[in-house]
């Protein structure tokens, strides 16, 4: 068959299951990423997604035996990348398994960005009350990176004002408060103490960046 722009060969058919897990929309079936990868992979090229979704990409590079890197922000859970690529590991039969004779095998290195702001930003979304949030604005000061639209002496004059808020509107507020380019400690600072990043994470991101 001669290969055109228009893949109308591949089926999309049942592959919302493919890996294990689910993703209604998006998901792209497992042969479609393997031609990508087959067409465009020079050697020793890495493969990279950085919306790694629900790890298509990563399993199928994992399949032909590719390096990659995957790159997700979101939590699936059950139907997390990391999940379906320990399926792949273990043997998973799905998807482009049968047409090279996937039996498994394989490690994988996972890592979490280090929360620095993103905890204050979830200890707020949580936050029942306004007593907790008080007591997370009062770590906020002493902790947290903050916006530096903020005028902290002037929010304290206005203190009486802010208690005065609906508990939605005083969550807004402090969510606003925080500077959004810190919620992650940086690579540049994992030396500051501050942060307490261990012996054993500064010398995995030294050997991951080359430094």
């Amino acid at each position: 068959m001669l290969l055109t722009d228009f893949w109308n060969d591949l089926s999309w058919d049942g592959i919302a299951k493919e890996g294990g897990v689910k993703l209604k929309n998006g998901k792209k079936p497992e042969k479609l990423i393997k031609r990508i990868i087959e067409m465009s992979l020079g050697e020793k090229d890495i493969v990279l997604d950085y919306f790694l979704g629900s790890g298509t990409t990563a399993a199928v590079a994992h399949k032909l035996g590719c390096q990659y890197i995957g790159i997700e922000q979101l939590d699936y859970r059950e139907n997390d990348s990391v999940v379906r690529l320990q399926n792949v590991i273990d043997g998973d039969q799905s998807g482009i398994s049968k047409i090279i004779n996937w039996q498994g095998g394989g490690t994988l290195v996972y890592c979490e960005l280090m929360e620095w702001n993103e905890r204050f930003v979830q200890n707020i979304l949580n936050a029942s009350n306004k007593d907790i949030l008080q007591n997370i604005w009062k770590e906020m000061q002493d902790k947290a990176h903050l916006s530096y639209r903020l005028d902290l002496r002037q929010f304290n004059v206005n203190a009486n004002n802010f208690a005065d808020l609906s508990l939605e509107d005083q969550k807004c507020f402090l969510m606003e408060a925080l500077d959004k380019n810190t919620l992650y400690v940086n690579l540049s600072e994992i030396g500051d103490e501050t942060y307490g990043v261990s012996e054993e994470d500064k010398r995995l991101n030294r050997e991951f960046y080359g430094l």
